[in-house]
């Protein structure tokens, strides 16, 4: 059972190379990676929709004395520990299975646990699924990264990678604006239920519509199609010694630590964001959505733009332009923290901060490791990223929980929170950041 299990998620073999003319061969390779490029982009948009749903929930738990900030903190906490773990693990894993089956698969089993999530309103089944949650969501990232190498070429990398990147911020959008309507018009019960249900139906259209590796339909690797081999020669290694030199690398570590912070901004806005702006600000929380909707759509943009410009402006080199975006989303953030209530002021600062965010978590959140690290060990490279960035997003949520949970008084039977404590933290975050990804400004590929 174990056996047939395991080779049901392998890849599978090389096929026979597919008869016919160059035209023809190009036709169908073209055809099956625009199928692959769809459905990872859309499927990770989806399983952004389910990660995203919590933010939005946070305020209907905390107002209806279902859970405390703390308590919220502790849940992100753990979902991001899971996740990290997971994402590690299950990167290094992307190198060596069936990726169509292993994306669809973490997608269904993440959407049954969110429906699930929404007929319970305690908190140690809460924090016990979005636990079991995190692990299942870590599927998504490597089987994508892996997808884009294989289907698409180094002189394309960075310009797909961009815009494969704007599905988390698509996803986010959506949530943002649906889950909080669901929210509004329904319960907080319904956000969960009806985030579940959308992206189960996404799962199973993935799994009929993506691919595995081109070798597997009958196709040339892309190296051969598109006559663009790496620089480097990888073919008399195996993938566990080229993974290892991956985890030996101190700029992969560097950069790690480099998103760790650069995560840490991220989802303090992301995961307090809504509260921040109800609390502090004074708005509602579809007028919140809105603002951070707002932010998300900018971070299309970003993400869209970052791959093309450094591809085209700076020879493909992504030290540059990362230091000039980490500059105004270090800005971006301390506008929208230190500057007092405008709606100007915030929607201007998050238009910035989105669209650095989305270039920012597309260098640092993947790129500039798998420019330098061997292509075969891409998922090994996202695997250390992703485990360091999400450490970092699991200490966020304890210490910001924390720190807003810490500063509270009582108004009239009102409890009043004090965000001062947590907006340096995320600012100063946003700063080490920047400060560490110029630690690794002459990295390079290495054999």
């Amino acid at each position: 059972m174990f056996e047939e299990i395991t080779k049901f998620f392998m890849t599978g073999k090389d096929q026979p190379l597919m008869k016919g003319d160059q035209g023809q061969i190009a036709t169908a390779f073209n055809k099956i990676r625009w199928q692959v490029f769809t459905s990872i982009t859309l499927g990770y948009a989806l399983f952004y929709v389910i990660r995203l749903s919590f933010s939005v929930i946070k305020k209907p738990l905390m107002a209806t004395g279902v859970l405390d900030a703390q308590q919220l903190g502790i849940m992100g906490s753990v979902f991001f520990i899971t996740y990290g773990l997971g994402k590690f693990t299950n990167s290094f894993l992307a190198d060596r299975l069936n990726i169509k089956r292993f994306f669809a698969l973490g997608l269904f089993l993440s959407s049954v646990i969110t429906v699930l999530m929404g007929f319970t309103n305690e908190f140690l089944p809460l924090v016990v699924l979005w636990g079991i949650n995190g692990w299942f969501q870590s599927f998504g990232a490597g089987p994508c990264i892996v997808a884009l190498n294989q289907w698409f070429s180094n002189k394309e990398r960075g310009t797909f990678y961009g815009i494969w990147f704007t599905s988390h911020n698509l996803g986010a959008a959506f949530t943002y604006m649906a889950t909080a309507a669901i929210v509004g018009a329904y319960s907080w019960k319904m956000g969960f239920i009806m985030a579940g249900v959308v992206c189960t139906i996404g799962s199973i259209l993935i799994y009929f519509f993506m691919s595995d590796r081109p070798e597997t339909r009958g196709l040339p690797n892309v190296a051969d199609f598109k006559n663009d081999h790496a620089a480097i020669v990888e073919k008399d290694k195996s993938v566990g010694s080229l993974q290892w030199e991956v985890v030996k690398r101190p700029a992969v570590w560097i950069l790690g630590m480099s998103s760790l912070f650069c995560y840490i901004t991220r989802y303090a806005v992301e995961s307090w964001g809504i509260i921040y702006l109800t609390e502090a600000k004074g708005y509602t929380t579809m007028g919140a959505s809105g603002v951070l909707s707002v932010m998300q759509f900018a971070g299309i943009f970003g993400a869209l733009t970052c791959g093309l410009v450094s591809d085209k402006f700076f020879n493909h080199k992504r030290n540059m332009p990362a230091l000039i975006y980490g500059l105004l989303y270090a800005a971006a953030t301390a506008a929208f923290v230190w500057a007092p209530a405008s709606y100007w002021i915030d929607m201007g600062s998050m238009v910035v901060y989105g669209f650095t965010m989305g270039a920012l978590v597309c260098y640092l959140g993947g790129l500039m490791a798998v420019d330098i690290c061997p292509k075969r060990a891409t998922g090994a490279a996202m695997g250390m990223i992703g485990l360091l960035s999400y450490g970092g997003a699991a200490a966020q949520e304890v210490i910001s929980g924390y720190l807003i949970n810490s500063h509270i008084t009582v108004v009239n039977g009102k409890k009043l929170y004090d965000f001062a404590l947590a907006a340096d933290f995320w600012v100063g975050s946003a700063v080490i950041s920047m400060i560490l990804a110029a630690c690794v400004w002459n990295a390079k590929v290495k054999d």
